[in-house]
């Protein structure tokens, strides 16, 4: 594709040059600067000044000044000039032979020593391996010869360095460092004339067409290869870059990077280096003369001298984004980096990846434009002002000038489609969401994440709840507004609550649940209400809204305390004392916040469990004046009672008696309450006679010794026994029922019972056979015991078997003391036998140890005495 690379600017009219005299034909050009130097077939140097200015489009122009013109005196054609500007001389080549003039005068240099004779082309070496500052390394080929000679030219004497031969007749040279890059009669070639290394490159016919050997690069060449292509080759003979597709009737080619510029018969074509592209054509006729100086493409026909003026590269850029050629545009980019300050094209580089995503972006690319906004660095806002309304009117953002795209907004851009708007929309949803985290939000997360919120908000977008629960900068007063209208009330909420403004989110809570405002996004509101009062720190809000909760459903309501946190209780901001003062008009709240208190959270307070125990007993016996009596619920509240009743033992046993006293439908109650005041008696007659519950009997006398000693379970068992037998008693209950029970009892646990003493109970009238169970297990239990107390003794009478023996071996072992020996407490020796022996066997003084005794505890030192033999 066409981009505008160049402009043809005159830089040498043919009257300036040549006059009225027809017949003199441009032969070579050489530009150093600001001079330039054309060479003629009829042996003149002509010397022009050309000035540099732009024009009021901003176009350079050139004005040219002839300064002078000198004859060689040869009478041939002037064929080559290069300058060499350290040396202030100009290297001719004219017939054959390489001479040297002065750059200012064109006089030639007076020494005969500064020519070069049989010379058919030369060049000059860009990288010179002398490090002379003061000559001028060149190429030379010789005309006669097979070879390619390397001089060098110093003011007033050129020297012959190296002479290197070569399989065919050169015909054309190009010089970098120690490579020769030959253009021979039938191929291409690189030569090394330090090592001798040669490498073939290509083949071609010198006789069809002019070859073209063209240094563009550090040890890199162009040249002119079969089929009309540019080849680049680097010292190693590889070509790193594609090749460019010229005509097959290229005359010459020069290089502004990141451009080829080639010339044929009737046109300049310019190729892109990077892509390989044609990018321009200019019609030039009679061209014979292309190259290049430091960056300055010269052109020249037999007549005139043009020059290739480059447009600004951002320019180019621009006109690339302008066509929507973003590729283009990018990789023209890129390769300008060798030529641009790296800050001043960072700056570049940035604002075009940042264009490019913009172009994308309306082309609904939108996976290439959030990579080139990502990598440009784009700030946010530029993106987000294409949306009405999304940018707080608090933002202090303003769009870069000049602009970013070509959009007033995302209206003018969608042209009014739709599904373009809600496209866009869903992309800038998922760039906010990927952007607001990172450094591309930094210093505008407000404007960042209000945005966002607004776009959740229209867009019915399930993350917006995740985005106010969770850290952000949502402008309340922004925002609000934009909730209200989209009826978003639960979200508004959230976002009070994260501004410290409790109150008015559960006002607007409140207003959802009944029924005031619409909001669908929860059904579960109430319960969320609640959740979040009994996790608020504020006891005033806890308050103010809990009999709102408690009077839409006591056992949700209630859950405000019961799910508070211990620690907040413990901070006396909501005592339970208060709690359960102020539940009293919510009898259901009530009783289960006292389940939570004294079942969950096991607080043993007398006063809490006598109130559960008594609003347990007070909901039984409503049940049971209810007409008619509902069995079932009867049955769960009887349970919840004989539950506490059994496993609390913080109650008030005597009041809830007394309320259940009369009431026989509640006599396993009262059993349980007898039993807590060791009436167990009274506990039994009531489960044998009353209720008439033998396995309820037998299970009470086993709870009731649960945790007690086996005397305490032996007692119960044979004041069961004694109920069993009491034919004293008055009941209901057959004597042959309670004899059977009797058996039962005895034959289940007959290892706990006093045999003796049962013997002595039983009706004489009973056989033994109806008893043997009970008489195998007592006796099985009575010689179990006789027989581990034997074993018990006998392992006391080993034992103290082991301590007699181990106290005669102490006894027998002697303890020596001397006048040498000295006491370990007071370090004095002994002057008499007598001595009192620590564990160990260590001697001490019979005083030291007494003073020992009296300081230090009898349980941490036990001293020993012991018979002493010196």
């Amino acid at each position: 594709m066409s981009v505008k690379a160049f402009e043809l600017v005159p830089a040498v009219e043919r009257e300036l040059l040549m006059g009225d005299k027809a017949r003199i034909n441009i032969e070579c050009i050489e530009c150093c600067g600001k001079h330039l130097y054309v060479g003629t077939n009829d042996c003149f140097i002509h010397h022009f000044l050309l000035e540099e200015h732009a024009t009021t489009k901003g176009m350079l122009s050139y004005t040219v000044q002839k300064l002078l013109f000198r004859y060689l005196g040869l009478k041939k054609p002037v064929e080559a000039l290069k300058a060499a500007s350290a040396l202030e001389r100009i290297i001719v080549l004219c017939d054959a032979t390489v001479s040297v003039v002065d750059m200012i005068t064109l006089e030639p240099v007076p020494s005969g020593g500064a020519k070069i004779k049989g010379v058919a082309a030369f060049c000059v070496n860009e990288n010179p391996v002398n490090g002379d500052p003061f000559c001028v390394e060149i190429g030379v080929i010789s005309a006669r010869r097979r070879t390619v000679q390397i001089y060098m030219v110093y003011e007033d004497r050129v020297q012959l360095v190296k002479e290197v031969n070569t399989p065919e007749q050169p015909c054309a040279v190009s010089l970098d460092g120690y490579f020769l890059c030959l253009a021979l009669s039938t191929q291409y070639m690189i030569l090394n004339y330090s090592t001798g290394a040669a490498q073939d490159l290509f083949p071609y016919d010198s006789e069809e067409r002019k070859p073209i050997v063209k240094r563009i690069g550090r040890e890199e060449f162009l040249l002119a290869a079969p089929g009309g292509l540019g080849m680049f080759a680097n010292a190693e003979g590889i070509s790193q870059r594609a090749p460019v597709n010229w005509s097959e009737s290229v005359m010459g080619a020069a290089v502004c990077f990141p451009y080829v510029v080639a010339l044929d018969e009737g046109f300049v074509t310019v190729h892109s280096m990077l892509d390989q592209q044609l990018k321009q054509t200019l019609s030039f006729r009679d061209g014979h003369i292309l190259q290049d100086f430091e960056g300055k493409v010269v052109l020249a026909s037999t007549k005139a001298v043009y020059v290739l003026v480059p447009l600004p590269l951002e320019r180019q850029i621009q006109e690339l984004l302008a066509g929507h050629r973003v590729e283009e545009a990018l990789t023209l980019t890129e390769g300008a980096r060798r030529n641009i300050p790296k800050d001043k094209f960072q700056i570049l580089h940035k604002r075009i990846l940042q264009q490019a995503g913009f172009i994308q972006f309306g082309q609904l690319q939108f996976l290439e434009a959030k990579e080139h906004f990502r990598t440009g660095q784009l700030d946010v806002r530029e993106l987000i002002s294409l949306y009405p309304l999304l940018l707080p009117a608090s933002s202090s953002f303003t769009r870069c000038h000049p602009p970013l795209h070509e959009f007033a907004d995302l209206n003018h851009l969608a042209q009014g489609d739709q599904e373009k708007v809600q496209r866009c929309k869903r992309f800038l949803i998922t760039y906010l969401g990927e952007v607001r985290s990172t450094e591309g939000a930094n210093g505008c997360r407000e404007d960042v994440d209000t945005a966002l919120l607004k776009l959740y908000a229209e867009q019915d977008h399930e993350s917006l709840l995740d985005l106010l629960a969770s850290p952000n900068a949502c402008l309340l007063a922004e925002s609000a507004p934009w909730l209200e209208k989209h009826h978003k009330y639960f979200a508004l909420g959230l976002l009070y609550h994260y501004n410290g403004q409790d109150s008015a989110a559960l006002q607007l809570w409140v207003r959802v649940v009944n029924g005031d405002l619409q909001d669908s996004t929860r059904s579960d509101l109430y319960e969320y209400v609640v959740d979040f009062l009994s996790f608020c720190s504020n006891p005033d809000l806890v308050w103010k809204y809990a009999d709102w909760a408690l009077q839409r459903d006591q056992t949700i309501g209630v859950q405000i305390f019961t799910r508070r946190p211990q620690k907040d209780q413990v901070k006396d901001q909501v005592n339970p004392d208060d709690v359960i003062t102020y539940l009293g008009k919510h009898s259901q709240a009530l009783l289960l916040y006292l389940e939570h208190l004294v079942l969950g959270r096991r607080i043993q307070k007398e006063k809490l469990h006598t109130h559960l125990a008594v609003q347990y007993t007070d909901r039984v016996l409503s049940l049971l004046s209810q007409s008619p009596t509902a069995d079932q619920q009867v049955s769960l509240a009887r349970d919840k009672l004989q539950l506490l009743l059994r496993e609390s033992s913080l109650y008030r046993v005597q009041l809830l008696l007394g309320k259940i006293q009369e009431y026989d439908q509640l006599f396993l109650e009262r059993a349980t309450l007898h039993g807590k005041l060791e009436e167990h008696d009274k506990a039994l007659h009531i489960l044998v006679h009353q209720l008439k519950d033998f396995p309820a009997a037998e299970a009470y006398c086993v709870r009731g010794s649960a945790s007690r000693d086996p005397a305490y379970q032996q007692r119960l068992l044979h004041l069961l026994l004694g109920v069993y037998l009491d034919r004293d008693l008055p009941s209901s209950t057959g004597t042959g029922e309670l004899e059977m029970a009797a058996v039962d009892l005895l034959n289940r646990h007959g290892e706990l019972f006093d045999a003796v003493r049962v013997l002595d109970l039983l009706p004489e009238g009973w056989s033994l056979q109806l008893l043997r169970p009970f008489l195998g297990r007592a006796l099985r239990g009575s010689m179990h015991a006789c027989r581990t107390s034997q074993v018990a003794l006998g392992l006391a009478r080993s034992e103290n078997l082991q301590l007699q023996h181990d106290r005669l071996k102490q006894r027998r072992s002697p303890v020596l003391v001397s006048e040498k020996k000295g006491c370990v407490l007071c370090h004095n020796t002994f002057s008499e036998p007598d001595c009192v022996c620590l564990p160990g066997g260590v001697p001490v003084h019979t005083h030291c140890a007494a003073q020992r005794v009296v300081r230090d505890s009898p349980t941490r030192r036990q001293l020993a005495n012991s018979n002493n033999h010196t």
